[in-house]
């Protein structure tokens, strides 16, 4: 019964050959992803990663991603628009370090929670610098720049003829 079906699918096989339907496949010609390196247990999760374009912080235990969300503050909030919404995101990162704090999980690794005063504080002297360095060429007037009357793409399109 075995010998039965591998004919059945190679003659299935050949005749696909022959017509020509494996020809001009994505990916002929180029050697295979990966053969040769050594065997790795995770290759399938590294390579999910990077298909998706997901960032590696995934793998991290819930502590560490806290961590490392907490030495990001200064560049997540440094684009905030008001002082309410920093000190909401701080709020934000800092519910959900209680709540890791409440029912630990993964490895034992220190994580406090963020202080909102002392973030605004950097935001605010950030926003200071940033104010500062912005060059004043342009007199600020109430008038709109002039735009320039655009044309027709029939006029463009007449005068190449």
């Amino acid at each position: 019964m075995t010998d039965a079906w591998e004919a059945a699918m190679e003659a299935q096989i050949r005749g696909a050959v022959q017509r020509g339907e494996f020809d001009d496949l994505p990916g002929m010609g180029k050697p295979i992803p990966g053969r040769g390196a050594p065997y790795d247990e995770s290759w399938w999760i590294k390579s999910f990663l990077e298909r998706e374009a997901l960032p590696s912080d995934l793998l991290l235990p819930t502590p560490l991603q806290l961590r490392r969300r907490v030495e990001q503050v200064p560049d997540e909030v440094r684009d905030l628009p008001t002082e309410q919404s920093v000190r909401d995101f701080v709020a934000q990162l800092n519910a959900q370090i209680v709540a890791w704090l409440r029912n630990p999980e993964g490895p034992r690794v220190a994580v406090r929670p963020v202080n909102a005063d002392e973030v605004v504080r950097q935001w605010r002297a950030g926003r200071a610098r940033r104010e500062v360095r912005m060059p004043a060429t342009e007199p600020k007037t109430g008038a709109a720049p002039a735009l320039r009357p655009r044309r027709g793409w029939w006029l463009r399109w007449r005068r190449r003829g």
